[in-house]
């Protein structure tokens, strides 16, 4: 089967001068949907995010989220092919065209494996992590956090590289509190903008006189980890329970005793999920205990949890 479409079926939009024809829905959010594009003149499919801006600030933010994207070229990091804006009926939307991904998210990929009674191979763990941590590493380097890391904001192409997405919610990754004002309004941004189940235990509490870096998404790599070992968040549960991820994060991981990935990868998770943020390991040192497992057990096919 082939992969036309009857074009004067669908809906066009014109991005840089160029046209673009609509496929079909993709994904819809609180304040975005994103749907599939067909290239007029490449034929190739894009992925068109459009961020529907209510006021001043939501263009503000709208557009940080293209800078934030224009700041890097990096393999392990979605780029932007172009973005305008569009102002219709007293609205602005923001488009953002995307490379498309017809595998989909890593969270789509690891709930297929649970649906399946199945897992994922230790060795394709590593790989997959290692392409994370190089992107994290790189947008950390420019003196930035992610701030929203979790499986659905990784894409995966066709051979499994990982891709992050999202960077709507990046800011610097030095952030100084000075007071209980500063305190609770990011405090109160965090609620909004890091996802409640892979939020850094120090966002959830904000100390007046502290410093935020970007540790809270190293907290937030190990929340990945363990979803790619045991097909869950470590606290999707407790959330889903409606009790208080706050004071579950307070704890250290708990690893079932019927993991049966490598005494070596169970330790990294437990080395990442560390509550104090002082103690936390920087994405170097992940990254670089990430490469040694993966030189010591270069033939892993570890398959069971």
């Amino acid at each position: 089967m082939g992969q036309s479409l009857c074009v004067c079926s669908r809906g066009s939009m014109t991005i840089d001068n160029k046209k673009y024809y609509f496929v079909q829905k993709l994904d819809e959010g609180g304040f975005s949907y994103v749907d599939l594009v067909e290239g007029a003149k490449d034929g190739r499919f894009y992925a068109l995010k459009r961020i529907l801006c209510h006021d001043r600030e939501g263009r503000k933010e709208a557009q940080t989220e293209v800078e934030m994207h224009q700041m890097f070229s990096h393999p392990n990091i979605l780029s932007l092919v172009s973005h305008t804006f569009v102002d219709a009926g007293g609205k602005t939307e923001a488009w953002l065209l995307l490379p498309y991904m017809s595998k989909g998210s890593l969270w789509s990929v690891l709930e297929k494996l649970r649906d399946k009674g199945s897992s994922m191979p230790e060795k394709q763990i590593l790989q997959i992590f290692r392409g994370i941590c190089s992107g994290l590493k790189a947008i950390h380097e420019k003196g930035y956090a992610h701030r929203d890391l979790k499986p659905t904001n990784v894409l995966l192409d066709e051979n499994n590289k990982p891709l992050l997405m999202d960077l709507g919610s990046m800011n610097r990754a030095r952030i100084e509190v000075k007071g209980s004002r500063e305190a609770m309004t990011l405090q109160d941004w965090a609620a909004q903008r890091c996802t409640i189940s892979y939020r850094a235990p120090e966002l959830f509490h904000v100390e007046s006189h502290c410093i935020i870096d970007e540790r809270t998404d190293i907290w937030s790599l190990g929340c990945v980890l363990y979803c790619m070992m045991m097909l869950e968040g470590p606290y999707d549960l407790v959330f889903q329970k409606g009790d208080s991820v706050a004071l579950a994060v307070q704890n250290p991981v708990s690893i079932p005793p019927s993991c049966r990935y490598s005494s070596g990868l169970q330790v990294l998770l437990s080395s990442i999920m560390v509550s104090n943020p002082q103690e936390r390991p920087n994405i170097s040192w992940v990254l670089d205990q990430v490469q040694d497992l993966q030189n010591r057990s270069p033939n892993t096919e570890t398959n069971m949890v």
